[in-house]
């Protein structure tokens, strides 16, 4: 299905989910008013907060695509499951799931599995353990290996659409925050793509080390005839909540680079919440934390799941304890598809989330349900999000000339003198 804001919905309280477009007949008559008034509306009061905030997670990773064919594509936890599984080769594989007890009901969830392993190597110190353990290493770099697909040539449109429209939001207020659980490149070949800044925890000289500190720099244009500062657009900031398969460590500093080292990644497991705590994650999850409760602030999350207790729990309780929050969850999640296949215009409040997605779905849903107006819950994909939001601030001639020197650039091969 093609990206686009018409595939969404929005969930009313009183009516159901509400589809984007309004409802016509024939002759054009408008039969049912849509909800993107509505949507509009509530991504532009998060638009204009202070503190914004969006956070991702591997749904939003499914719609960047390779053109070549067979190239690799973001992957699933059943991808992880077959890449380990290639990795190990099948004997070994079932190897390890014979000698774990319930290895055989993890259903293909790789991240249940390596939970189970970790477990058996901790409390056992035996020939099984050790063999257990030479599976985890192999799983690890099979993981990282599938993980790496963003390239030159990937298509991340929607990533750069998100990108342009939060990252370059008034300079006067606080620099819009992006939080993401995916090792992946998407952000960064967008961000680099449409030549906008990233504020990251990296230096920005060769090589790019990682210091805390470099989160509270910012970016200025000086010249001569102006006083003070003179904050330069398209700057964010990027906060790699479960590690990057570009960063490495060298020592005792965390380098930016590419290399044969083994990448600095929180993998699958149910120890991640513990591993979240340690530096340099836990830098990530401190920043996470307090721009949650920070006033003014919305937070608009999109291709996460909430799986992770690490990243729900301090978003519940900031629902709790700070009364300006604005929360906007979209996520298939909220509606299976034999329901939306259906077509109806509206669906019921009643409507179930999907199997195996996370409770959180449906608190979010009982909290709207009770009367919670600070929390906006959309049906719908992280590219037709992408498409949704609102484009609150015109292009700037200096990205009208960046436009034109790249198509100029495009030409340049064949111009003859």
């Amino acid at each position: 299905m093609l990206a686009s804001a018409d595939n969404m919905r929005l969930f009313n309280p009183v009516k159901g989910w509400v589809q984007f477009a309004d409802q016509v007949d024939g002759d054009g008559k408008t039969l049912s008013f849509g909800a993107n008034r509505d949507i509009d509306l509530a991504l532009s009061v998060a638009m204009n907060a202070s503190n914004l905030m969006v956070l991702t997670g591997a749904g939003a990773s499914f719609c960047a695509k390779n053109p070549a064919q067979g190239a690799p594509t973001a992957p699933g936890m059943s991808d992880l499951w077959t890449a380990v599984e290639a990795a190990a080769t099948k004997e070994t594989f079932q190897e390890v799931i014979d000698l774990i007890p319930k290895a055989k009901a993890t259903d293909t969830n790789i991240e249940k599995l390596l939970t189970q392993c970790k477990i058996y190597v901790e409390l056992f110190n035996n020939e099984s353990s050790k063999k257990i353990q030479t599976f985890i290493e192999t799983a690890e770099k099979a993981i990282s290996k599938r993980v790496s697909f963003v390239s030159n040539d990937t298509d991340i449109k929607a990533h750069g659409a998100i990108i342009r429209k939060i990252a370059r939001r008034g300079v006067r207020k606080p620099r819009a925050k992006f939080f993401t659980t995916n090792y992946d490149l998407c952000f960064e070949y967008a961000a680099r793509a449409q030549r906008f800044t990233i504020i990251d925890g990296f230096s920005h000289a060769m090589p790019q080390i990682y210091d805390r500190g470099h989160f509270s720099h910012d970016i200025v244009r000086r010249e001569n005839a102006k006083e003070g500062p003179d904050y330069i657009e398209n700057v964010f900031h990027l906060y790699k909540l479960h590690g990057s398969i570009d960063w490495k460590r060298r020592g005792a500093d965390i380098v930016r680079a590419e290399g044969s080292e083994p990448p600095l990644l929180i993998f699958p497991r149910d120890s991640k919440y513990q591993e979240a705590f340690e530096p340099p994650y836990l830098d990530m999850m401190g920043a996470f934390q307090s721009s949650l409760r920070e006033p003014d602030t919305a937070l608009i999350v999109s291709g996460f799941g909430f799986n992770d207790d690490h990243l729900s729990k301090p978003v519940m309780a900031a629902l709790e304890a700070n009364m300006s929050l604005k929360l906007i969850v979209c996520d298939v999640a909220f509606l299976r598809d034999d329901v939306l296949e259906k077509g109806d215009h509206t669906i019921a409040v009643e409507s179930p989330v999907r199997e195996h997605a996370s409770g959180y779905f449906e608190r979010f849903k009982h909290l709207a349900r009770i009367g919670d107006q600070r929390i906006t819950l959309l049906s719908g994909r992280f590219e037709d999000l992408a498409l949704a939001i609102p484009d609150l601030v015109a292009q700037t001639e200096r990205e009208r000339h960046l436009d034109r020197m790249q198509v100029a650039r495009g030409f340049g091969d064949g111009v003859q003198s």
